[in-house]
């Protein structure tokens, strides 16, 4: 009995102590250090994640934009007019197959294409930056369809 007891009151605290938290991280853009119920800033990283989607996906060698990549960027578009004092920095990323060299120069066209697009829709060119990782950061491992598939993208992250 008094384990249990001891148990419910732990894990009472681990609670507590979940629901507070001093630390309200570094956001740019309107509505920095205010947060919601759920905890996400406002025009933050974790926002941007939440509540529109932060990477879009290509073909095999390719940077031409599907129509779900699209659907995403025109999210981030409206979510970028939402915030105009945030900026962002996209970047292009592959998969590991084909030389080093080829990976940089089509994840540099990967995230221009990405950028070029929300340009289109109206965000300033100043308020986006790329970069290309070609192979060298995969977020998922393994040499199979799936994995490569899902290192095929371009990330947007607000800076």
């Amino acid at each position: 009995m008094k384990l249990k007891l001891l148990g419910a009151f732990g894990a009472a605290l681990m609670l507590a102590a979940c629901g507070h938290s001093d630390d309200k991280g570094a956001s740019t853009g309107n509505g920095a250090g205010q947060q919601t119920v759920s905890g996400v800033v406002p025009g933050s990283q974790a926002d941007l994640v939440a509540n529109v989607g932060d990477r879009i996906f290509f073909p095999f060698n390719s940077n031409n934009l599907t129509s779900d990549a699209r659907s995403t960027l025109n999210r981030q578009s409206e979510w970028l007019k939402r915030y105009p004092n945030v900026q962002v920095m996209v970047a292009g990323n592959c998969d590991d197959r084909g030389t080093e060299e080829y990976n940089i120069a089509l994840g540099s066209r990967r995230a221009n294409a990405a950028r070029d697009y929300l340009v289109s829709l109206g965000v300033s060119p100043d308020r986006v930056t790329t970069i290309s990782y070609g192979k060298d950061r995969p977020v998922a491992e393994g040499d199979n369809e799936e994995s490569y598939a899902q290192n095929r993208n371009a990330t947007t992250s607000v800076r």
